[in-house]
């Protein structure tokens, strides 16, 4: 992977970019005067993150973009905020305060509603596996700006870790995260989900183990919460509780932690 930024840019964005590609430990590349289409081309074999003033995006030769946005996320954080409810808030039993080990971070949006609903006092730690996708969520997790203040501060307090998620399970002291949260790719996609199809192609494909929710559970002091497509049978494989909810494609299964 590569980092650039968008023509001409500001100092502040180059500073920006290279900073990012130190972080990550990959290569900071000029953009000249290429455009993104000859930019892709000429370093065919890597992704591209470009750092704009407002945007990150990703890049991958013959496929579309991926930019950094709260999409639906952003919709329901301003919602929680008007202190209506939210399914997966709820399926958690989170209460403002709680810690949060997001294992399966994607775009970002589910961490980003725990930040929101568990306010200053509460810690959430997002996991992604991808470079790429790490990279785009550090950046625009660091940068992005809604326009609602609350959202920026949520963003801003997520501790995002580049790491397999049940590497970082294993390192974790028993009893240390009040919920643990899995919403790995569907086993079944839902074809019609605009905003995850992007995300399949950078994204860990991989089916959750069962060492991955058992050591959840040893580390998890009230829930473990599982996201899938409604009666899938992972929730059945691995042990969830499935919460079935009307007019809805996808559920929450739970382990209640008993300590």
């Amino acid at each position: 992977m590569i980092i650039s930024t968008g023509s001409n840019p500001i100092p502040e964005i180059v500073e920006r970019a290279q900073s990012l590609a130190d972080r990550l430990e990959v290569e900071y590349k000029p953009r000249g005067t290429l455009s993104l289409t000859k930019l892709v081309e000429r370093y065919q074999d890597q992704e591209v993150l470009v750092v704009l003033q407002e945007a990150v995006r990703l890049l991958r030769p013959g496929m579309p973009p991926m930019q950094f946005h709260p999409s639906m996320g952003f919709v329901r954080a301003k919602r929680v905020i008007k202190g209506e409810r939210d399914p997966m808030l709820d399926a958690a039993g989170m209460e403002p305060g709680d810690s949060v080990l997001d294992c399966t971070a994607g775009l970002g949006t589910d961490s980003l509603l725990f930040a929101v609903y568990g306010g200053e006092a509460s810690e959430v730690t997002a996991i992604e596996s991808s470079l790429p996708l790490y990279g785009l969520l550090l950046e625009g997790m660091s940068h992005y700006i809604t326009g609602n203040e609350k959202v920026n501060a949520a963003f801003r307090r997520i501790n995002l870790v580049h790491s397999d998620h049940l590497d970082y399970l294993r390192s974790q002291p028993d009893n240390s995260v009040d919920i643990v949260y899995f919403d790995p790719m569907f086993r079944q996609p839902l074809t019609d989900s605009a905003a995850i199809s992007p995300l399949r192609q950078f994204a860990n494909g991989a089916a959750l183990s069962p060492e991955s929710v058992s050591e959840a559970v040893r580390i998890a002091r009230k829930a473990v919460l599982l996201k899938e497509k409604s009666l899938s049978g992972e929730f059945i494989r691995l042990g969830f509780s499935e919460l079935l909810r009307s007019n809805s494609k996808t559920s929450y299964g739970v382990i209640q932690i008993d300590n």
